[in-house]
């Protein structure tokens, strides 16, 4: 890392960012997320809450008959989750809920073209969270060939834009110089991408500046500490409980990338 990069770290560093949200909800406000016991789509959702600092409760399921329970009872609609309870609403579709409670929480831009270099920022991560949610169905003979996939695309196709953005903004954050669903989105799949390789990062000193930054941001470094409401990745265990709720198989990853719908 370049002198220059070092200070910045440093500094940044030695005077944590300070992010200003609503309060808290109170019990009775709390949004309420109904999903099986692990990360899927409503990782993300639990991310952006968390760095909004809102509480929440989660319903977890864990086996088929539970999920057609919550199908049966009416308020699922396309019969698919994540769904979120909030603000008297039954929220469905991981991106209609994300950017609900991204507009709520202040983490959607000041204005129209600050929301669309938020949108193009979040789809372009989605891309590659969905390759590495995706990893741990691959055949076991897929499984080196989709890794080396993963992190090609990885460092050469998205950091790499994420890297000159911030170079090129020359401030803390993505967009508007202050934080916002991209920034989230953007640390959860550094992280994510980070558990596949731990170097992922070597070549790109912006973006390991970002994450130490954004990282120690009082409500997500909260939610980064062991005993918060993140989830871990997929086990074996957790593979074979989301193949029953869902009835998904292994050598899912490169065959279906393109195609999968199902939301889970």
């Amino acid at each position: 890392m370049c002198e220059k990069a070092e200070h910045r770290m440093q500094k940044s560093l030695s005077q944590p960012l300070s992010v200003d949200f609503q309060e808290p909800l109170s019990m009775a406000e709390k949004p309420k997320l109904h999903y099986f016991n692990g990360r899927g789509r409503m990782e993300s959702i639990r991310w952006l809450l968390a760095a909004a600092g809102a509480e929440f409760e989660e319903k977890l399921f864990e086996t088929r008959e539970e999920f057609e329970k919550l199908i049966q009872g009416g308020t699922l609609m396309y019969e698919r989750v994540p769904m979120v309870e909030i603000d008297g609403m039954n929220l469905v579709e991981t991106r209609a809920i994300l950017r609900y409670i991204a507009a709520k929480y202040d983490l959607y831009g000041r204005n129209l073209k600050e929301q669309a270099w938020i949108d193009m920022y979040v789809e372009g991560l989605r891309d590659l969270s969905d390759m590495i949610m995706f990893f741990p169905l691959s055949l076991p003979e897929e499984k080196e060939m989709n890794l080396e996939y993963i992190l090609t695309r990885a460092t050469t196709r998205f950091f790499p834009v994420y890297e000159k953005a911030l170079r090129d903004q020359g401030q803390d954050f993505l967009v508007g110089n202050r934080l916002s669903w991209a920034d989230i989105q953007l640390l959860e799949v550094i992280l994510m991408a980070e558990e596949c390789k731990p170097s992922v990062l070597a070549g790109f000193p912006v973006l390991q500046e970002f994450k130490a930054r954004i990282s120690h941001i009082p409500t997500i470094n909260k939610f980064l500490q062991l005993g918060s409401q993140r989830k871990p990745p997929l086990d074996e265990e957790s593979i074979e409980t989301v193949k029953n709720i869902f009835k998904f198989e292994r050598g899912m990853f490169l065959k279906n990338m393109s195609t999968i719908v199902a939301e889970y």
